[in-house]
Parts: structure tokens; sequence; C-alpha cells
């Protein structure tokens, strides 16, 4: 790394992101279970085959239209366990709260994180709390953590997708980064936004009765589509290609990229998934994300094609341009 402080960048989620995961965490915790730097690690306990996951939650302001940050560490937590291929079983919350945090504002967001896991099915089956002085938590931070039982039927990994396999969005894409932007009130935009915070393990369940013709999952959520579709190729070694304008992105969505120069394919998701499948499965799968109210919106956006290195490569009305992971950090601190 080159660099010899930790920047903002860091936790964009696109390239300083993955190098410092990849340059200084990996090499220090290297292991088996961490080396595939999934969304989840997949563990063997007695025959039984578990997925494992952790993050944390650090969103300002901590509510925001659409949701909050209690309801944001469950669904994150949910997800990325779904993408994964794994029903979720129990969740861990931890608390880091601020000197003089109002109790009424704790007790209104854990009953919210509560709302969401009854929603999602799931306990929060422990949890942890720490004080810290005035100014050294900006409020409240979450840590949540979650365990799921993986789906027989599907073994999920970049290296199954081949050439001609499809790539399929569940809905729009950048709401919830553009929602937790305009909530920050520095900007003079009058926009009926709201972040898409959601649980998709419903939709990847029905995703996972596709069996072999389901290859691979992720959720798209920092550094947006743009880092989720550059993990894909790097970890397929094939080229994605899609069409820019199949990307559903809603048009109050749109519009406020345009006005901050922000490319939505970057901007952050919490509550959408992306997924590879056959060619033969393609309609298939679509029909079934269409089939929930979360992804009625979904769309097949590419497929997979050999080249001479991966890239992802975005067709437009004026011709093909190269997208890349994120180097900074537009919008800090976004989930």
């Amino acid at each position: 790394m080159s660099d010899d402080v930790v920047t903002l960048a860091h936790g964009a989620g696109g390239k300083a992101s993955r190098r410092l995961v990849e340059e200084l965490f990996l090499p220090e915790l290297r292991n088996p279970l961490l080396e595939p730097l999934g969304d989840s690690a997949l563990v063997s306990v007695n025959g039984t085959r578990l997925a494992l996951t952790t993050d944390s939650y650090v969103v300002r302001p901590l509510v925001f239209p659409g949701g909050d940050i209690g309801e944001l560490a469950v669904n994150g937590t949910v997800n990325d366990l779904a993408v994964s291929g794994a029903t979720p079983i129990a969740l861990t919350a931890g608390f880091v709260i601020e000197e003089g945090f109002p109790l009424d504002d704790l007790r209104s967001l854990t009953r919210s994180a509560a709302r969401a896991a009854a929603a999602a099915g799931v306990a929060i089956a422990a949890g942890d709390t720490k004080v810290v002085e005035r100014g050294a938590a900006d409020g409240l931070y979450i840590t949540t953590s979650g365990i799921g039982l993986l789906d027989p039927r599907v073994r999920l990994d970049a290296a199954r997708v081949v050439p001609g396999d499809r790539v399929l969005v569940s809905g729009g894409i950048a709401e919830h980064g553009i929602a937790v932007m305009i909530a920050r009130g520095n900007l003079a935009l009058e926009l009926d936004v709201e972040s898409d915070t959601a649980p998709v393990h419903r939709l990847t369940a029905a995703l996972c009765a596709l069996g072999d013709d389901l290859r691979w999952m992720r959720d798209p959520t920092r550094g947006g589509l743009a880092t989720t579709l550059n993990e894909l190729a790097a970890g397929a070694g094939l080229t994605v290609a899609f069409d820019e304008e199949a990307v559903p992105v809603r048009e109050q969505v749109r519009a406020a990229c345009e006005v901050l120069g922000i490319d939505p394919l970057t901007v952050a998701n919490e509550g959408k998934l992306v997924a590879v499948v056959s060619a033969a499965a393609a309609d298939e799968a679509l029909a079934v994300v269409r089939a929930h109210p979360l992804g009625r919106d979904a769309a097949l956006i590419g497929r997979l094609r050999e080249d001479t290195e991966p890239l992802v490569l975005a067709q437009t009305p004026f011709g093909t341009r190269i997208v890349d992971m994120l180097v900074g950090d537009p919008l800090p601190r976004i989930c």
C-alpha cells in the first residue's frame, strides 16, 4: 500500500478498500476460511454447512428516508448471508454508544432493529453495549454478525461462471446512497428518494431453486454495481459486458446523480442483489425474481464472455466504455 494512514476512500468499497483488505488484513489474518473474501465465510460443522458474516454500520445521519441505522444493520447482515446461498438463522448486535446520546433515540433505533429482524424471520440472539466519551462515536455505531444454513442445492462461486452466463439485477440501483446523501441536508435537492434497505433472503431462496443454474450472487452495497461487477469479472476471469440502458434506475435517482456528477453504477444499494445464472435458466430466473415485490423491476442486463483480460464493459448509446471500481469516496459513511 502506498498510503501511510487510513483515509475515507479506504471505506468506500472500491479500489482503496480492496487494497486495504488484500494488502493489510489478509496477510495478517490469512486462513482458508477468510481467503475467498466473500460476503460470508463458509463453515462446515459435523457435516452441516453454515455461512458466517459480520458488518459494522456508521451511517450518517442515523435516520434517513426509508430507514435508519437499526433496520440497516439487520438487513445488511441478513443480505450478506442470503447472497451466500444461506437461510439466516440468528444475529448478534453490538452497540457503541456516545455519552449523552438520547435514550429515546436509542430505544427507537433498537425497536427498528427488532422490527427488521422479525420481518426477516431471524432473532437477535446475543448482543453487547459499550459507551464512549462525548465526541468519540458520532452518536451510535452498530456491528451485527449473523449465521445461516447453506442451501445444499447450490454451490455459489465465481469460478463456476462460464461464457454466455447472464447477469441479473433485482431492481433499481443507487437508491440508498442518494437517499442518505439528500438526508444530510447539504444539498438543495427536493427529490422523493428513499433508501431501498430491505432483506433479500426470500429472493435468494427462490433463486436457489434453480440449483446448478445459479452460479453466483452478491449484494451491491458500498461501491455499487460497478464494484460488484468488477469483483465478478476478476473472480471468473471473464469480461462482463452489459447494456447500461438495461440497468434499472429510477428517474429521480438518475436526476440526483446527474446534478451531483455521480455515476449511479458506483452508488451503494442496501436491498438489491446481483445474480449470475446460466443462459438456459435466465428467463426463469427473471420471472422468479419479478414475482416478488422487491424484484418487480428486475432486469437481465448483460452476459459473461471470454476476452484478452477480464473487464467490465458498458454498452451505451455512444459506444462502449470501461467501468472500473470506485477510486475515491464521493459518498462517505453511507452504511
